[in-house]
């Protein structure tokens, strides 16, 4: 029996998973590291953390893996977006990474479309200048460290620098580098207008593959470290929410995903390079050759109910406090909350809005607060969904992460969406697309396509109920209006933060 692993680096944690030939999960393992916030707004990680922590849980698989370390043929990833990664001209870190829910780059985002204008960023990048992109991460070190920046060799994402550590080589895929800001999207290629009109140097620009291309085979000090094989080859791997699309059979017209984890995601197959959302939502390449997909972003899903749960109901596990919310009608009896803890993406890029809970009565209980809450992500979602219709034809809505655990939010789901969810059988995320990329590379398949139909099935749908969708579409018109509302009260309070 030959073998892949997928590495999934996530924000939390990494997560890495031993899949056969035929799709079977045999080991699947995790190891958290912390995040480092110096102030508000800053949010960094210390990449060494990423390295120990993937070697250890590559250690376990291999020490308690029955077979031949050679039967281990690939090994490919998936990981976090636009982190900054810089590296000096011996390879060593400079600096912490800064993450992609770091937003201390609001002053470079204005910079960025005085210099080169929010129309013409959008024509090359498919994407508005928002604090989490890569581009005003690196303009910040070129303003706030500048001896730092001097020293640059490189810069790179996430799980470029992880595969860096592993093979010794040092590339990007299509689908991390449009979350970067600084590629042409349909072209495929470093724009040369954005390097020059910042005076950046194209000798930091690291080489372009394919997600399922091979950039190398294990090295000598790793395969000593974890017990790998130096024959097993290294594929380049993809975005996380690319290789989340692939993880979840997301690789034809029609097909979107709803992943709901520390931030959501409603993200759409598209086929056309050409397709303009006038920056509205994401526009990325996918892990597929010449394929993209449209992407929006709440900011605070999983992570909204998270808050509430550590703040309100310590002690109780998620899901004790959402059992029992299916006898909560939908409207919570007249409460909303707007998800916005740490400002929103979609469809409102503002680093300056807040949460709210609207039309708290003395007769609610915390299930109302708690089915509000999950409702309100939920709406945020679809303002998302929304868009992409605008453009898109979506058949079906593909549910993965926290979301797809309670069967209650599933079918709020499909009546807020107004359209068939669908759960998958075994769900492994990011780090099953990067297995299937490793699997395809390696010869197993010829396509990804043939690929999922192997390794991915669907375990249970859910269609949208008449009466409810009817209520939430009374809802949501009320829930869209709490944004405008709000804007402005938030801008007067925050000086007080």
């Amino acid at each position: 029996m030959k073998y892949v692993i997928g590495i999934d680096l996530g924000t939390s944690a990494v997560k890495a998973i031993l899949v056969d030939r035929g799709g079977v999960v045999h080991k699947s393992l995790s190891r958290p590291y912390p995040l480092i916030i110096e102030k508000s707004g800053y949010s960094e990680q210390d990449p060494e953390h990423w390295y120990i922590k993937t070697k250890e849980i590559i250690s376990e698989i291999i020490e308690n893996f029955d077979g031949k370390k050679e039967d281990i043929e690939g090994i490919s990833f998936s990981g976090q977006m636009h982190g900054l990664v810089l590296l000096d001209k011996n390879y060593q870190v400079l600096r912490n990474a800064i993450l992609w829910n770091d937003t201390r780059t609001t002053k470079q985002c204005r910079d960025i479309n005085e210099v080169l204008s929010e129309k013409k960023l959008i024509e090359i990048t498919k994407n508005q200048a928002l604090e989490g992109f890569t581009l005003p991460k690196l303009l910040w070190v070129k303003e706030h460290e500048k001896e730092i920046y001097n020293k640059i060799r490189y810069f790179l994402l996430p799980k470029d620098y992880l595969r860096f550590r592993i093979s010794g080589t040092v590339e990007m895929d299509y689908s991390d580098a449009a979350g970067t800001l600084l590629l042409n999207i349909s072209k495929k290629m470093w724009s040369d207008q954005i390097i020059d009109s910042f005076n950046l140097n194209k000798k930091i620009f690291p080489p372009l593959v394919e997600s399922y291309d091979c950039t190398g085979t294990v090295s000598e000090e790793f395969a000593k470290a974890t017990g790998l094989s130096t024959s097993t080859r290294v594929f380049a791997g993809a975005a996380d929410n690319a290789a989340g699309a692939i993880g979840a059979g997301v690789l034809t017209e029609g097909k979107t995903i709803c992943s709901i984890g520390t931030s959501g995601v409603i993200l759409s197959y598209e086929s056309s390079s050409n397709k303009d959302y006038l920056g509205k939502v994401h526009y990325f390449n996918h892990g597929k050759e010449n394929a993209y997909y449209s992407m929006g972003v709440t900011l605070s899903a999983g992570y909204s109910l998270n808050w509430f749960q550590q703040v309100f109901a310590t002690g109780e596990s998620i899901t004790s406090l959402l059992d029992g919310i299916e006898s909560i009608p939908p409207g919570a009896n007249g409460l909303l909350f707007t998800p916005y803890l740490v400002g929103e993406r979609t469809p409102h890029a503002d680093a300056i809005i807040r949460a709210s809970f609207i039309g708290m009565d003395a007769s609610h209980t915390k299930k109302h607060f708690t089915r509000s809450v999950i409702e309100g992500v939920t709406f945020s979602l679809r303002e998302s969904l929304d868009i992409i219709r605008e453009k898109n034809d979506v058949s079906k809505i593909i549910s993965i992460g926290g979301g797809s655990k309670n069967m209650v939010w599933l079918q709020m789901q499909a009546d807020i969406f107004n359209t068939k969810v669908v759960k998958l059988t075994s769900e492994q995320g990011p780090a099953l697309g990067a297995a299937i990329l490793a699997a395809v590379g390696c010869g197993w398949y010829s396509s990804l396509e043939e690929c999922s139909r192997v390794f991915i099935s669907y375990e249970k749908s859910f269609t949208p109920n008449p009466s409810s969708v009817q209520k939430y579409n009374q809802l949501y018109q009320l829930y869209k209006e709490v944004y405008q509302q709000t804007k402005k009260l938030n801008e007067g309070l925050h000086r007080f933060r």
